[in-house]
């Protein structure tokens, strides 16, 4: 039982890694800020959440604080990516080749010039 539990924990360990590679790959790769957020916000996460598994699995222990790490990863990082894109957005930050669909809904509270 203890081979087929460091086989899920190798295997999640590989699939944890090559999320966060993929995620890195994005970041780096992907031309605006926005395009970047999905990169990290979805791939990177998901890569985090496999390493967490991988690590409560080698060591049992720690099973309530893995647990609560990857929930708390995967409740905070949609509004951690909405909260960045949103100020970015708010900033002025440009979009790279793509439609702008919020331009002139987002100044109802705001001075015109």
């Amino acid at each position: 039982m203890e081979t087929v539990l460091q086989l899920l924990a190798f295997l999640l360990l590989v699939l944890g890694t090559l999320f966060s590679l993929i995620g890195v790959i994005g970041f780096i790769r992907l031309p605006d800020v926005y395009t970047r957020l999905h990169a990290t916000g979805k791939v990177s996460v998901f890569g985090l959440v496999f390493l967490l598994l991988a690590a409560d699995i080698l060591t049992p222990l720690a099973t309530w604080k893995a647990l609560l790490l990857i929930f708390f990863v995967l409740a905070a990082s949609p509004a951690v990516a909405h909260a960045i894109s949103s100020s970015a957005y708010r900033t002025g930050v440009p979009l790279v080749g793509k439609r702008d669909d919020l331009k002139g809904k987002l100044e109802v509270g705001q001075e015109k010039d």
